[in-house]
């Protein structure tokens, strides 16, 4: 008897981008159906040295106050000019990010409704990153 692990979407996404399927049945589950990527998961995109862009979508305070290494900076509240720039980015993984994960959903839908698909929000922010991945990085 073969037994399948049973896996939730995010581990379904998480193994099927680094090659480690828990069920072949689900193999075939498109990862950009999923608007967002948990920090367990960014992490492990990281640790594996995945391809991706790092977007931190909050404002000049806040990255100045704290980001996560390598991202670049296009502060949502700034879209009419930032957005031929976040355009031009299509190609490698998106991930985009603010402080608790509201800003990034929307500009992650925004681009994919321009037909960005492999675009994807952190969920819970750089909050989250800080409390669950790197606790050097100062919550505010």
């Amino acid at each position: 008897m073969h037994s399948h692990a049973r896996c939730d979407r995010g581990e379904i996404f998480r193994k099927r981008r680094f090659g480690n399927p828990c069920d072949s049945r689900v193999m075939s589950l498109d990862p950009s159906e999923s608007e967002e990527i948990s920090v367990r998961e960014f992490s492990l995109m990281r640790e594996n040295k995945a391809a991706f862009k790092l977007i931190d979508c909050r404002e000049s305070d806040e990255w100045n106050f704290n980001r996560i290494e390598g991202a670049r900076h296009f502060a949502l509240s700034r879209m009419p000019e930032i957005a031929p720039h976040l355009l031009a980015l299509a190609g490698a993984d998106l991930i985009i990010y603010c402080h608790h994960g509201i800003r990034s959903l929307h500009l992650t839908r925004w681009l994919r409704e321009h037909g960005i698909s492999n675009v994807f929000s952190l969920a819970g922010g750089i909050s989250a990153w800080s409390r669950d991945v790197d606790p050097t990085i100062t919550e505010y």
